[in-house]
């Protein structure tokens, strides 16, 4: 799985150019037909998609192209998760913290796996966030690991959109971990940061 902006045209233009890169072997990715149909759960409904499915001209391998609104392997979208994370740095607990429609067993799930990664999320978005904005202020420890995770992304967010240009929070935090902010194999950039 790879992931690629939310604009399905932009994404089909970049692809048929050879312009999207194999998250494997770094080769180019060709159009492959498209993945199964699922349903994304959004704030108040649910979204019926298809992604796009590509093919690697170098190894071969094919991969589904993840839109940045969404975390790989995840049914709800990038801010509901998020919404569900910043609620429970503040205090939440998981029952509240879940949004309409999304069970709490489900939000459980997202706050111990999001746990279980935090420092290694936390290093990671503040070094992104220095070094997207060098001039930034250490940041505040909060008063959890989670909290702190957080705060990272929030300050790794803001330095992106004051230098790339707006960007959401928590899209930019899907981009910015390969859509494996919630990772169930772990957090894949421990080793990086």
């Amino acid at each position: 799985m790879k992931i690629v902006g939310t604009d399905a045209l932009e994404v089909e233009r970049a692809l048929l150019a050879g312009e999207l890169a194999c998250p494997d072997c770094g080769g180019q990715l060709r159009p492959w037909g498209s993945a199964r149909w699922r349903d994304v759960r959004r704030r108040k409904d649910i979204e019926r998609r298809r992604p796009r499915r590509s093919r690697c001209a170098a190894c071969q391998n094919t991969h589904v192209l993840i839109s940045t609104d969404c975390l790989l392997r995840r049914r709800d979208l990038a801010e509901v998760i998020g919404a569900a994370l910043a609620a429970k740095a503040a205090g939440v607990g998981h029952r509240r913290a879940a949004g309409p429609g999304v069970p709490p067993s489900t939000v459980r799930a997202w706050l111990r796996r999001f746990a279980a990664n935090a420092e290694a999320v936390r290093v990671f978005f503040t070094v992104l966030a220095h070094d997207l904005d060098p001039t930034l202020a250490p940041l505040v420890p909060t008063s959890s690991p989670a909290g702190d995770a957080v705060e990272a992304i929030a300050a790794a967010a803001r330095a992106a959109s004051l230098r790339l240009g707006p960007v959401a929070p928590w899209r930019f935090a899907s981009s910015a971990s390969g859509g494996r902010l919630i990772s169930n194999t772990g957090w894949p950039y421990a080793a990086a940061a």
